[in-house]
C-alpha cells in the first residue's frame, strides 16, 4: 500500500475530500469523469465489488488494518491522519473510519437497463438524498430489477445517499432517464405497466393492483410536497395508492416504495 502519512492539509491528493459538507455536494452534478465519496469499510468494500476504480484512500490510522485487504489491492495512495486533522479537510467527523474517493462510472443507457427487468423504481423529482439512499436500500432488499431517476432528482452517489443505503445503490443497476414524452413510450416499448403512486380519485388501490399485476410493472415515486407532476400522471397506465388508516393519506416516499415494492415483488424471484 502507497501509505502516506497527513500531517498538514496541503498534501496534493487531499482535495477530493475538501469541505464536503452538505451544502457544498448538493450543488454538485454528475460530470464526466466525476468522482463520489464512499464512507466506511463496508460501502467501500461493496463500491469495489462492483468493479468502481478508488482514485484514493482516507482513514484513521486505528482502522488502517481493516482497509487495509481492499486498500493493498490498489496502487492508489492511502491517507493516514488523527481525527481531528482530517475532520478540518472534511468538515466532519470520520467516526466512520475510512473514505474512498471513487471514480463514477458511467451512466447505463436507459433502455438497456431495461432488458431483462420485470420490476423497476421510478424516482421523479426526489431532493432528499436521504430518501434516495432509503429506497435504493428498499429495492435492494425486495427485488426490484432497477432504479430510475429524473434528470432533476438528487444524486445516488452522494455520500449521504450512499451511507443510507448501506452501499447498495453501488450494487442496484440505475441511471438516469429522460422527460416523460420520451421515457413512457421507451417504458411502455419494453412492456412496462407505468404505475404512478398517488392520491387520485380515480386511484386503484395497492392491494387490488397487486392481486393482478402486470409482468413488468415500472413503479413510480415522486416528492412528498408536490407528489407527482402532470407528466408523471399521464403517463401512468394506472394511479395506485395505498390503503391507510386512522386519518394518515400519505407515508413517506421511502417508506411507499418499500411497501409498494413488497406489495408488487415477483412472485418467480422471490421464490
Amino acid at each position: 500500500m502507497r501509505v502516506e502519512r497527513v500531517t498538514d492539509l496541503e498534501v496534493e491528493g487531499l482535495a477530493d475530500y475538501a469541505r464536503l459538507t452538505d451544502v457544498v455536494l448538493r450543488r454538485l452534478s454528475e460530470p464526466a469523469g466525476g468522482l463520489y465519496i464512499a464512507e466506511s469499510v463496508k460501502v467501500i468494500a461493496r463500491a469495489l465489488e462492483a468493479g468502481h476504480r478508488p482514485r484514493s484512500f482516507l482513514v484513521l490510522e486505528k482502522w488502517l488494518d481493516d482497509l487495509a485487504p481492499l486498500a493493498e489491492r490498489f496502487d492508489v495512495p492511502v491517507f493516514i491522519g488523527e481525527d481531528e486533522l482530517l475532520s478540518g479537510l472534511t468538515g466532519f467527523s470520520l467516526h466512520r473510519g475510512a473514505l474512498a474517493s471513487m471514480h463514477r462510472p458511467p451512466l447505463r443507457p436507459f433502455d438497456e437497463l431495461l432488458e431483462g427487468a420485470t420490476r423497476v423504481v421510478v424516482l421523479e423529482d426526489l431532493a432528499d438524498h436521504t430518501n434516495v439512499g432509503a429506497v435504493f436500500r428498499a429495492a435492494a432488499g425486495l427485488g426490484a430489477d432497477a432504479v430510475l431517476i429524473s434528470p432533476r432528482c438528487a444524486d445516488p452517489f452522494y455520500r449521504r445517499s450512499v451511507r443510507v443505503s448501506m452501499g447498495t445503490v453501488l450494487q442496484v443497476p440505475w441511471t438516469r432517464m429522460p422527460e416523460w414524452d420520451e421515457a413512457g413510450p421507451v417504458l411502455s416499448a419494453h412492456g412496462f405497466h407505468i404505475a404512478s403512486l398517488a392520491l387520485s380519485d380515480d386511484a386503484v388501490s395497492l392491494d387490488d393492483f397487486a392481486a393482478n399485476a402486470p409482468d413488468k410493472v415500472a413503479l413510480v415515486l415522486g416528492t412528498e410536497g408536490d407528489g407527482l407532476s402532470r407528466a408523471a400522471l399521464a403517463a401512468a397506465d394506472t394511479v395506485v395508492t395505498i390503503p391507510m388508516f386512522g386519518g394518515v393519506d400519505s407515508l413517506n416516499v421511502a417508506a411507499a416504495a418499500a411497501v409498494a415494492i413488497w406489495a408488487l415483488r415477483d412472485p418467480a424471484r422471490a421464490s
